[in-house]
C-alpha cells in the first residue's frame, strides 16, 4: 500500500514537474546574471522593442504564451523590430519555431537612417526559414542556419527541428570573429571584413548594398517576412572590445580606402593628394572599414583653394554624396576644425573668431580628432578648437572620408594618417 501510494504521489507530481520547467521560460539563472547576460524578451511584453526606423511598436508582433510571434503579416518592405539598445560584441542566444512553409531571421549590427528603407541592407542576418516546405526554391545561401547570401553551413550536420518545433540557435560576434550555433552545433564561421568577406560580398547579392555589413555596432532585429514565427529565451551577453592603433595611408598606395566619385586621389612622393578633376564637383575619399570610437591624428597642407575636410560616421550614397558630419578643413577664416552636418542641420560649432589664426596655410598643419559616444573633440596644431556633444552624432556609424569640395581648383597634401581606437 505504501509503495502504491508513493508511485501515486509520483505520478501526480510529474505534470507539475514539466509544468514548473515551462514556466521558467524567459528567465535568466543567477549564475546567468553574475555572468553579465540580460533578457532581451520579459516574456509578458515587448518592452525594449520598437519598429525599425520608428519611434513605437505598431505590429504585426505580440506576445503569446510567454512567445514574441510574428503575425506573418509582414513583408521585405515592414515587419521589422528592433531593440532600444545597440549592441557590439556578445554572444546572443534564443529559442525559435516557424510555421510550415515559414520565412524570418535575426539580423544584428542593424543600424537605422532615412536613408535605409529596410534592415537588411545594413545587418547581416541568420536566416531562419523551412527549408523543407518553403513554396519557392531555395539557393544554398537562402537556406536555414546560413549568414544570409555570404556563408552557409555544412547541410549534412545541421540540425534542424521540422516546422512546429523549438530550435535553439546562438550568434558569437567576438570583434569580428563570428560563429553561428544551431541546437549545439556549429554552423558557420568567418571573420567579418576580411579579403573573402568583401569578395563574397562583392559577388552576391549585396553588390549594390554599399554600407551591408559594415557596422560594428548595432541593433538587435527580429523579421516579420509573411509567415507566423515564435521566439523566446532571447538573452545577449556582451563580450569587450579590443582596441588597437594603425596607420590608415602607408605612404605607398591607396589600399583601404575607396574612391567616390571622379575627383582626382593618387599618392606621390609618399603623400596622399586631392586634386578637383575636370567635372569640379563633390569628391570623397573613405576608409573601406566603419570606425565608431577613435582618436585620428592627421596632417594636411592645402596647396590650391584648400576646401575640404574629414568626414565622420559617414555613409556614402550614390555615386558620391556623403551623409554624416565634416571636421571642417578650409581656406582661413572658414572655421577649420569646426563640425558641420552634410544634410539638414549644417554648421553645428564653429571656432571661434580668435583661433582662425591657428591655421597654417600653404604649410602643413596638424589635426587630431577625438570622437567617443556622442562626444566630439578637436585640436589644430596642438590648440583645441571644440568640444561638443550631440545626440545624432552619438547615434552615427560610418566610415572616415576625406572632401574635395565643389568648385574646382583645390588641391590638399595628407600625410601621417593615424588611427588609435577608444
Amino acid at each position: 500500500m505504501k509503495n502504491l501510494l508513493r508511485n501515486l504521489s509520483f505520478a501526480l507530481a510529474i505534470p507539475f514537474l514539466f509544468s514548473s520547467c515551462e514556466g521558467k521560460q524567459n528567465t535568466l539563472t543567477a549564475q546567468e546574471m553574475a555572468d553579465g547576460w540580460e533578457l532581451l524578451f520579459d516574456g509578458t511584453s515587448l518592452n525594449g522593442w520598437r519598429d525599425y526606423n520608428g519611434d513605437a511598436l505598431t505590429g504585426p508582433w505580440e506576445v503569446v504564451d510567454g512567445t514574441i510571434k510574428a503575425d506573418g503579416g509582414g513583408s521585405d518592405a515592414n515587419g521589422y523590430i528592433v531593440t532600444n539598445k545597440e549592441y557590439e560584441n556578445f554572444e546572443l542566444v534564443w529559442d525559435w519555431k516557424i510555421s510550415k512553409g515559414g520565412n524570418s531571421g535575426m539580423m544584428y549590427h542593424v543600424v537605422e537612417r532615412p536613408q535605409f528603407k529596410v534592415p537588411y541592407v545594413t545587418g547581416p542576418e541568420y536566416q531562419l526559414i523551412d527549408d523543407e516546405n518553403f513554396p519557392e526554391p531555395l539557393e544554398d545561401w537562402q537556406r536555414c542556419g546560413a549568414d544570409y547570401a555570404m556563408y552557409v553551413p555544412d547541410f549534412n550536420t545541421r540540425d534542424l527541428k521540422p516546422a512546429g518545433q523549438w530550435n535553439t540557435s546562438k550568434i558569437i560576434f567576438d570583434n569580428g570573429h563570428v560563429v553561428y550555433f544551431l541546437n549545439g552545433k556549429k554552423l558557420v564561421e568567418f571573420d567579418a571584413w576580411t579579403e573573402d568577406w568583401f569578395k563574397r560580398k562583392a559577388a552576391g547579392k549585396w553588390a549594390d548594398a554599399r554600407e551591408y555589413g559594415m557596422a560594428t555596432k548595432g541593433l538587435i532585429c527580429l523579421q516579420d517576412h509573411g509567415y507566423p514565427a515564435w521566439f523566446r529565451n532571447i538573452k545577449i551577453k556582451e563580450l569587450p572590445r579590443k582596441t588597437y592603433e594603425a596607420d590608415l595611408f602607408n605612404g605607398k598606395d591607396l589600399s583601404g580606402w575607396i574612391n567616390y566619385g571622379s575627383e582626382l586621389w593618387y599618392v606621390k612622393d609618399g603623400l596622399l593628394v586631392c586634386e578637383s578633376g575636370p567635372e569640379k564637383e563633390y569628391g570623397y575619399f573613405g576608409t573601406d572599414k566603419y570606425y565608431d570610437d577613435y582618436e585620428l591624428t592627421l596632417e594636411f597642407k592645402q596647396e590650391a583653394e584648400g576646401n575640404s575636410g574629414v568626414f565622420i560616421r559617414s555613409i556614402v550614397e550614390g555615386k558620391a554624396k556623403v551623409n554624416g558630419w565634416q571636421v571642417e578643413v578650409a581656406p582661413p577664416g572658414h572655421d577649420t576644425g569646426g563640425v558641420y552636418e552634410s544634410y539638414g542641420r549644417g554648421w553645428l560649432i564653429q571656432i571661434p573668431d580668435e583661433k582662425e589664426s591657428i591655421l597654417k596655410y600653404g604649410e602643413w598643419n596638424t589635426m587630431k580628432i577625438r570622437l567617443v559616444g556622442d562626444n566630439i573633440q578637436t585640436w589644430l596644431n596642438g590648440e583645441q578648437m571644440i568640444n561638443f556633444t550631440d545626440e545624432k552624432i552619438g547615434k552615427g556609424h560610418g566610415r572616415i572620408c576625406l572632401q574635395i569640395h565643389d568648385g574646382g581648383g583645390i588641391k590638399v597634401l595628407w600625410r601621417n594618417i593615424h588611427i588609435k581606437t577608444l
